[in-house]
Order: structure tokens, then C-alpha cells, then sequence
């Protein structure tokens, strides 16, 4: 039976097959009318590869529709079914509450274990005339004075 299905199939093929791709006639055509042909040929197969293509997509796009489907269908059909979880807000001291149950009596200070870190005080210079400070540089002191600070 199997063998008989396959040469039906075969046999409808063909038939399809000579219905659409009628036979070619190369006997008496110049080189510009094979080149015409060529070109309708390669046409037609480029309008063949675009909807050879689009189809492909539509039956990816199908069967993932199906798969989808079908897990959902397994999912009502199945006995456990996982319930919407919803974002909860705990404090620490009613998580570990919840976790440990009646064992948890005391309260836990999480910040009085931290380590506290001074910030140092940056050193500011003080501010002066500096009317002041232009006369005390100027002239050979104040070059002598600027001399030693470098060394």
C-alpha cells in the first residue's frame, strides 16, 4: 500500500508539474531570443523564491502560534498550575519572621554592625590681604623668598 501511495504521488507531481512548467523549445531560436528566454527564466524564478519565501515565514510563524497553543493547553490540563506571583515589600525583620517562624523572638540592628567612616576635613588656606602678600613678594625678598619654598 505504501509502495502503491508513493507512485500516486509521483504520478500526480508530474502532472502538476507539466501543467504549470510547459516544455522548452530551443530548436530554431537565435542567441537574442535564448538570451530573452534566459531572462523570463530567471525572472520567474525569482518571483517563485519570493513567495517560496513568504510562505516559509507564514508556516514558521504558524507553527509557533501552534506551539504556543499548545502549552497552553498543557498548562490548563495540568494539575499544578503556578500562581501569578506578586512583588511583596518585606523588612528585613518580618522576612526573617516569616523564614524562621516562632524562633525569632528578637529584634536585629543590621546598621549597628557597620563600620563609621570620618570624613577628613579638607585643610583650607586662609584667606588674607592680598594687597599684603603682593608687596612682601615683590622685589628681590620675594623672589628669594619664592627660591627657598621650592627647595
Amino acid at each position: 500500500m505504501l509502495i502503491v501511495e508513493k507512485q500516486d504521488k509521483e504520478k500526480e507531481r508530474e502532472q502538476v508539474l507539466s501543467e504549470r512548467v510547459p516544455p522548452l523549445n530551443f530548436s530554431g531560436l537565435s542567441v537574442q531570443e535564448l538570451q530573452q528566454l534566459c531572462k523570463d527564466l530567471h525572472h520567474k524564478i525569482d518571483v517563485i523564491d519570493e513567495e517560496r519565501y513568504d510562505v516559509g515565514i507564514k508556516v514558521a510563524k504558524n507553527d509557533k502560534e501552534i506551539q504556543e497553543m499548545n502549552q497552553k493547553i498543557y498548562e490548563m490540563k495540568s494539575k499544578l498550575k503556578r500562581p501569578n506571583l506578586k512583588r511583596v515589600k518585606l523588612s528585613a525583620e518580618q522576612m526573617l519572621s516569616v523564614l524562621l517562624g516562632s524562633k525569632h523572638s528578637q529584634s536585629i540592628d543590621f546598621k549597628a554592625n557597620l563600620k563609621t567612616v570620618k570624613k577628613e576635613e579638607e585643610k583650607r588656606e586662609e584667606v588674607t590681604d592680598w594687597r599684603k602678600n603682593v608687596e612682601a613678594m615683590s622685589g628681590m625678598e620675594g623672589r628669594k623668598k619664592l627660591f627657598d619654598a621650592g627647595q
